[in-house]
């Protein structure tokens, strides 16, 4: 068994779309209709045909008050790897990205959290 897809809230699929593409780099996939959304995914651009990431629209109160949730708490909606985080970090915030956490050591690996515009803070870990 073997994860294909999983799926991150966003409170804007447009701006979602340009920051995991743009900024981040993920490579877009899909998108395609889907009722009064979009079905869309991207993908590592290291592994095109690897786990699909769904910007999923948070148009319900149940993804509102979770995503609102984890934002309040600080608790990173989710989990990205890098190779070295510390030139991550640096072109990220070139970039323009907000970081709740500099590269911090944790363990043998570090860690960083940045705010990626769309309602979600995300993890990066080098291991």
């Amino acid at each position: 068994m073997n994860i294909i897809v999983t799926s991150l809230f966003v409170d804007d699929q447009d701006k979602a779309l340009k920051f995991y593409t743009d900024v981040l780099g993920f490579v877009k996939k899909h998108d395609v209709p889907a009722g009064n959304f979009r079905w869309i995914t991207v993908v590592s651009k290291d592994d095109e045909n690897g786990t699909e990431l769904v910007l999923e629209p948070n148009d319900n109160i149940a993804a509102q008050d979770y995503q609102n949730s984890l934002m309040q708490q600080g608790i990173p909606a989710t989990m990205f790897g890098v190779n070295d985080i510390d030139k991550e970090y640096e072109r990220l915030e070139t970039l323009g990205v907000e970081f709740t956490m500099e590269p911090t050591a944790a363990g043998d690996m570090k860690l960083a959290v940045f705010n990626d515009t769309c309602g979600n803070l995300i993890q990066l870990i080098e291991q």
